[in-house]
């Protein structure tokens, strides 16, 4: 099932602490749960919010990162009154709302992801991984094209937001059947993360599957 492929995007990938979003990622889960993990989702590390916000003090910035660091280590309960607390102190900080989207997620509270996605775009509209978070809600709701949109404007924003790439590739791939569209967006991908062994085989087989539908309608002309 080509769902099964994208279960495990590599840790590596994903900027210094970060993770896979994966509702019921405990159980074996079958096709259902395989859907809701086939696409990938960072946390905003301290140092990347930073720089969009330099205003923030160097004080804060070690208060988010070790919020961070708690999400990672799978405490969402942990890392969820940490981000609040924080917030609380520094409201006008996206990154941090972004992280809170992600726990909701992965605890299932779509209301409340996307309570978090809206209080970071409406500080940042150009936001790419809260752009990237918003994607994966519409695409979990079987909103693709408004999903793509998403994704899209986040890859707009920050060209070299490599998650926002591969999300595409999936959606296109696995739900708008494009498959064309789908190896543009995982070579982008490829490009921008390194050697992945297991992008690449996916790449092969869209190649291939390109060039047999290309040869297929070559002759139904």
């Amino acid at each position: 099932m080509l769902l099964q492929r994208y279960i495990n995007l590599p840790l590596r990938l994903i900027l210094p602490v970060a993770m896979l979003v994966m509702a019921g990622c405990a159980s074996s889960g079958g096709p259902a749960s395989a859907e809701r993990r086939s696409q990938a989702s960072g946390t905003v590390t301290g140092k990347q919010a930073a720089v969009q916000h330099p205003e923030i003090p160097a004080q804060a910035q070690t208060l988010f990162e070790q919020a961070v660091a708690v999400m990672a280590s799978g405490d969402f309960v942990e890392a969820e009154l940490r981000l609040k607390e924080f917030l609380l102190q520094y409201p006008a900080y996206p990154g941090a709302h972004v992280n809170l989207a992600i726990i909701h997620g992965q605890n299932g509270n779509e209301k409340a992801a996307q309570a978090s996605i809206d209080a970071a775009l409406a500080l940042n509209p150009n936001h790419p991984a809260a752009l990237n978070q918003q994607g994966m809600l519409l695409r979990r709701n079987g909103k693709f094209i408004e999903a793509e949109a998403a994704y899209l404007k986040a890859v707009t924003a920050s060209p070299d937001y490599a998650l926002a790439h591969y999300n595409l590739g999936v959606l296109n791939e696995l739900y708008l059947q494009r498959l064309d569209v789908a190896l543009q967006h995982f070579e982008i991908y490829q490009g921008l993360v390194g050697n992945d062994a297991k992008v690449e085989k996916w790449i092969t087989d869209l190649t291939r599957r390109v060039a047999a539908s290309q040869r297929t309608a070559n002759v139904a002309e």
